[in-house]
């Protein structure tokens, strides 16, 4: 199954929204208040349990998991001023590197 990945796009708005405007039952304002901090760690803890998932897990306990390492990589990056989208970037400028040093690249 695949999904329009568009959707991310609007889960980093929401994600801006609860940072900008922190609302009292919110677990996304609840986890930014307690800091960057906290926010590396959640990081750190949710890897650590999608690459045991993807060991001794089965395919739901990996997207479960792989989930919630996005979910919490957007706010830690969208708490600091960045993007998927200046992920991408980031990606797209590696790769034409790569490119660009390969002896069979295109010239």
């Amino acid at each position: 199954m695949k999904t329009d990945l568009s959707f991310l796009t609007q889960l980093e708005t929401i994600i801006q929204a609860r940072l900008d405007y922190p609302a009292e039952n919110s677990y996304t304002s609840a986890i930014a208040a307690e800091g960057g901090k906290r926010l590396a760690q959640k990081v750190g803890e949710e890897a650590l349990e999608l690459a045991l998932a993807s060991v001794a897990g089965d395919r739901r306990e990996q997207l479960e998991e792989a989930a919630d390492l996005v979910f919490h990589l957007l706010v830690l990056l969208r708490s600091k001023g960045l993007s998927l989208g200046d992920v991408a970037a980031q990606l797209s400028e590696r790769h034409q590197q790569d490119i660009r040093g390969c002896d069979d690249a295109p010239r």
